[in-house]
């Protein structure tokens, strides 16, 4: 994990703070004289040798201190925290119910590889996983809010908290999310149920609910527990056309608005704290394995 960042924080220190003259211009803008940028380099000790500059770039970042941001003049912290938490509430509902009725979904197909019932989840998955989130997300639009009017268009959150209005990007995001989840918890399952001790558990007499949930879940679930932590990532920097599309203030638009305005600050600090995250679930995954199977262990 510490390697993955070391490596990761030199990569991005590579692509973005060496071309000093570069970053001068993203901070005092493109209108900005030659003696302006010199004068800006020369007081952020941007003359000092690279080496250096990493270090205390590193360093910065550690403690939390990532500069600050040309978008909105104030520190990166102070804008990129309240956006983080925003689209961990967004990600964490939508990921609990695509869990949900992934999980739900792919066991019921699974008990019955070939038959009527897996063949309708695979194909309704199929279904799901192939539209964007932008054709649904426009689509919804359509239906639910010009159409009908029951639902909010924008997810501005202006007067404060309103849970009415996380259901259209909630929406969107497990419609296209669940059926990943049901697609590799089917699979899974349906290999777990031709194994000897599933047959000789059913052969011995055992009631098949019983079979089914203390012996077949725990082992199908590893692979899905795998695909779950994925799309942790995925939530927290792939929902940029969601939160764009309904005007939500998550860490997806501010991404989005960061590249629009070359904040090369602010950048930097979501490139390395989605890093942190991937890394951190990815962690967390392999941890967790040892808890699905008990053959599993880390020496």
């Amino acid at each position: 994990m510490i390697l993955t960042m070391f490596v990761v924080s030199v990569l991005v220190f590579l692509l973005l703070e060496v071309n000093i003259d570069g970053v001068a211009t993203k901070v005092l803008g493109p209108y900005s004289s030659q003696e302006q940028r010199h004068l800006w380099l020369q007081a952020n000790g941007y003359y000092d040798p690279a080496i250096l500059r990493y270090l205390r770039w590193l360093g910065n970042f550690v403690v939390g201190d990532f500069g600050e941001s040309v978008r909105f003049k104030v520190p990166v912290s102070e804008v990129l925290w309240p956006r983080l938490a925003n689209t961990g509430i967004l990600g964490g509902i939508a990921l609990f119910f695509a869990s949900l009725i992934g999980l739900t979904l792919g066991v019921i197909a699974g008990m019955r590889e070939g038959g009527a019932r897996d063949r309708g989840v695979s194909v309704v998955s199929i279904l799901t996983t192939s539209v964007p989130e932008f054709a649904s997300a426009t689509f919804l639009m359509a239906v639910l809010v010009f159409q009908f009017q029951l639902l909010p268009g924008t997810s501005g959150m202006a007067d404060g908290f309103d849970p009415v209005q996380l259901v259209l990007p909630v929406l969107v995001l497990v419609i296209y999310d669940f059926g990943y989840i049901a697609r590799m918890t089917r699979a899974s399952m349906a290999e777990v149920m031709t194994t000897h001790y599933i047959r000789t558990a059913v052969l011995k007499g055992l009631p098949y609910g019983q079979v089914i949930r203390r012996h077949a879940m725990r082992n199908a679930l590893i692979a899905p527990f795998t695909v779950i932590m994925l799309q942790i990532n995925w939530l927290l920097s792939g929902v940029i056309v969601v939160e764009v599309a309904y005007a939500y203030k998550g860490f997806g638009s501010l991404l989005y608005e960061a590249s629009l305005n070359q904040d090369i600050y602010l950048i930097e600090a979501c490139a390395m704290v989605a890093v942190f995250v991937a890394v951190m679930t990815q962690t967390l995954a392999d941890i967790g394995y040892t808890y699905l199977n008990p053959r599993i262990r880390f020496s």
